[in-house]
């Protein structure tokens, strides 16, 4: 039989799992193990995402493990950036790399990459112009490539070759330069790892992303893993039992109960959630619920993401960095408790403590005004 499950439990349970609520983990590294792909569009949002879970409570702390070769941000799993494990980027990129490649095809025709020997040249280039861990950014790469004669140069048509290049595995990220991504040779920082069957591969990476996110559903891993569902429902077969499903308003999830941590009495009961956080962008089915009078905005605004309080969306919030301070407004449900709007201050706290920067802390009430850019 089947549990049932209320949204309120599901969702106190993920953020036990993703060591939100829980004891957090030793390094940013096993963060990214726990939930084998983060996110990393915006570099300095995910490492925030990763310091909420560790005990690597500073920017400084996260970046050293970047650039100690801890952890890998590189485009896998969808044509976007994630963070990732060295050991587990080949199998993952030969797993979900495919469906991701195919889908970009049209798009690499509007772009002219589709003419003969454009993309495997470009390639086959830039890995020329790395070797020997010569670490180059994105401007780096696209100004020798002018000097070459490419006909890929500076632009989207640079961006779209190195994408192809990481989903291929033969790039990824080196050590920051400044506050720039650098692009490295995968096998010049990743040591050799053992290749995997398919079927091996697309088990294991459903038990951990069930084990790390859950409780989730096949839809969940589709949209994470870019995966379709008759590999999703195969994978789930052959985990039979090590999973558990439950019920939620009707809704099939998978999770393992024995890797739900207990939640910790230190911890926190509001978060500032950064941009394309895991435990929001994950799980298009059975979110966290808003409060009636929540200022959305009309549309998504990418400078504002979601502030938390006891399990409830309340509000908004975004920052802005200078060298000294930083500045985090929030825009919050008018209804919100005075204790409530105690608790996200105290979560904006931990953001400045994050960048080691002074808070310079703004509360307001009603819609943001709408992003132009």
């Amino acid at each position: 039989m089947v549990t049932a499950l209320d949204r309120s439990r599901v969702l106190a349970l993920r953020l036990a799992t993703q060591r939100l609520s829980s004891a957090p983990l030793p390094t940013a590294a096993e963060v990214v193990e726990l939930l084998t792909c983060v996110q990393g569009q915006e570099r300095d949002h995910a490492f925030y995402s990763l310091a909420m879970r560790s005990r690597r409570s500073t920017y400084a702390a996260v970046r050293a493990e970047l650039d100690a070769g801890a952890l890998v941000r590189t485009h896998i799993l969808r044509p976007t950036w994630h963070l990732v494990r060295p050991e587990d980027l080949r199998w993952i990129l030969e797993l979900t790399s495919p469906r991701v490649l195919a889908s970009m095809a049209g798009r690499h025709r509007q772009l002219g990459l589709d003419e003969p020997g454009v993309l495997d040249d470009g390639v086959e280039q830039v890995a020329e112009l790395l070797r020997g861990k010569h670490f180059r950014t994105r401007a780096d790469l696209g100004a020798e490539l002018a000097r070459l004669g490419s006909p890929v140069g500076p632009g989207e048509r640079l961006g779209h070759l190195l994408l192809v290049a990481e989903l291929r595995g033969v790039v990824c990220s080196g050590p920051m330069t400044g506050v720039h991504h650098t692009y490295a040779l995968v096998d010049e920082v990743v040591a050799p790892t053992r290749r995997r069957e398919r079927d091996e591969a697309l088990v294991d990476l459903a038990r951990r992303f069930f084990t790390g996110h859950g409780p989730a559903t096949v839809k969940d891993f589709t949209r994470w893993s870019s995966l379709t569902v008759a590999d999703t429902r195969a994978a789930l077969a052959e985990l039979g039992d090590d999973l558990e499903q439950v019920e939620v308003d009707g809704q099939p999830h998978w999770y393992d109960p024995e890797a739900v941590p207990r939640r910790s009495p230190a911890a926190p009961t509001a978060y500032l959630f950064p941009t394309y956080d895991e435990v929001v962008l994950t799980y298009p089915t059975v979110g966290f619920p808003a409060l009636s009078d929540h200022p959305y905005a009309e549309r998504t605004d990418p400078f504002w993401a979601m502030v938390l309080a006891d399990g409830e969306n309340v509000g908004l919030w975004k920052r802005t960095i200078s060298a000294s301070a930083v500045e985090v407004e929030v825009r919050l449900a008018p209804s919100l408790s005075r204790a409530r709007r105690t608790s996200v201050r105290l979560a904006a706290q931990r953001l400045a403590g994050f960048l080691e920067r002074d808070l310079t802390y703004t509360e307001n009430e009603g819609t943001p005004p709408l992003w132009r850019g």
